[in-house]
């Protein structure tokens, strides 16, 4: 097999023919991705430069000033892509085997979308204090961290001391590029309808990594805490509900500020927004309740919580997470781009206000041509990803994270290896 002109070679195995003749396992098979020389080794000179003795010119220069490493090192340039395995798509805590489809797929709408090359690192334990040593040590090699599919509460406490610990950005993204997407598709929503943010009565059904951020998110975006209502499992979140985790005692502080109690029927009475990323189901009686002319967001996958023919009785505008429906809010409108501005401005992390500026910069892709099958562009749209860098950049120089490199002379001395 040759890959970009390099010879790529398999150990012959026999497939199950049943998955062979499967369209998606023949797809997936031997993986999605591989890794390919950037420069060219068809000759002594080629190894030379490459390799020894000419590798030891730039290992001395990055040992003399380290600031050379991302320019000098793929670094610069890739990312890792770190899941336990707790919380992989809809699936639950399949493992970190299981889980490593879905990290090769991130990997390659990195390098698609963004030419952000991605390495998936599936790491074989779940203790939170193993997983942020892990991702510590091997940070060196990185030039950014997306952690992915990891559990709720467990993913906030990683993120948080893994950000606080590098100088490199580290992203969960089922956490912020759900939100960014989500802010930007409400705020196209808002504005076909001739709506406010401060005016709407939002509930957001999921408490999870993907619910607290959308939540946390809105809020700072102008919707008030008072008028937004989250639910899980157990029902609507509020203060006085015993058993609240930490992180839900912090929700419940946020919103909810008439203590209305109940499920998610309860919940959307009077509704102007639901937005769904519990993978559950919610039934058509809880959204006739609902405010006339509302938003639906049932962003759950594959199974969205309300299906497109159901919301479309009691809303104007309806988005899932599925690319066979209109307005697909897909986290891959945001995360390329992000990681792309954030790599070109050497950034040291990703601030909230890098993550407001990704999600203008995907809403104004199509603000001149909105309707209600169009608040989102496609993920497939080309101007996206170049659009959220720049944006991204931007915010980031203003922000003071951004670290732009002087240039430098570069030691002449060739030292043998």
């Amino acid at each position: 097999m040759r890959v970009s002109g390099v010879l790529v070679s398999f150990f012959s195995f026999e497939l199950d023919p049943a998955l062979a003749a499967d369209p998606v396992f023949e797809r997936h098979q031997r993986g999605k991705m591989a890794i390919i020389p950037t420069v060219p080794l068809t000759s002594r000179d080629d190894l030379s430069l490459a390799y020894t003795p000419g590798v030891a010119r730039v290992c001395t220069a990055i040992a003399e000033q380290e600031s050379l490493y991302p320019d000098y090192t793929w670094a610069g340039n890739t990312v890792a892509v770190v899941t336990d395995g707790t919380a992989v798509l809809g699936l639950g805590n399949i493992g970190p085997k299981a889980a490593m489809p879905v990290m090769e797929g991130k990997a390659v709408l990195f390098k698609q979308f963004g030419g952000v090359d991605a390495v998936p690192i599936c790491l074989g334990t779940q203790d939170i204090e193993a997983i942020i040593a892990t991702v510590r040590a091997i940070g060196p090699s990185f030039g950014g961290i997306n952690l992915e599919d990891i559990s709720a509460p467990r993913c906030f406490e990683i993120e948080r001391r893994l950000d606080e610990a590098l100088d490199i950005p580290v992203f969960h993204d089922d956490q912020h590029g759900t939100a960014i997407v989500v802010l930007a598709a409400l705020r196209n929503a808002v504005a076909l309808l001739g709506r406010r943010f401060a005016d709407l009565r939002v509930v957001i059904s999921g408490a999870g990594a993907a619910g607290v951020a959308i939540t946390e998110t809105l809020i700072a975006a102008g919707v008030h805490g008072a008028n937004t209502i989250v639910c899980d499992s157990q029902g609507i979140i509020h203060a006085d509900r015993p058993g609240l985790s930490p992180v839900k005692v912090a929700l419940a502080a946020q919103t909810n500020y008439s203590a209305r109690t109940g499920g998610i029927q309860e919940a959307l009475i009077g509704a102007d927004v639901l937005i769904g990323v519990s993978g559950g189901t919610i039934p058509e009686s809880a959204l006739a309740g609902m405010a006339p002319d509302s938003i639906i967001f049932a962003l759950a996958n594959p199974n969205p919580e309300v299906l497109p023919e159901i919301a479309h009785k009691y809303a104007a505008i309806v988005a899932t997470g599925r690319s066979d429906f209109p307005n697909q809010i897909n986290n891959v409108l945001a995360f390329p781009g992000i990681f792309r501005g954030a790599l070109d401005s050497r950034a040291t992390t990703i601030t909230a206000r890098m993550k407001v500026a990704a999600a203008e910069a995907i809403a104004e892709i199509v603000s001149d041509e909105l309707r209600a099958d169009l608040i989102v562009p496609s993920a497939l749209d080309p101007r996206v990803a170049p659009a959220v860098a720049a944006a991204v950049s931007r915010a980031a120089e203003r922000d003071g994270v951004a670290r732009f490199l002087a240039p430098v002379a570069i030691p002449a001395v060739v030292h043998s290896v």
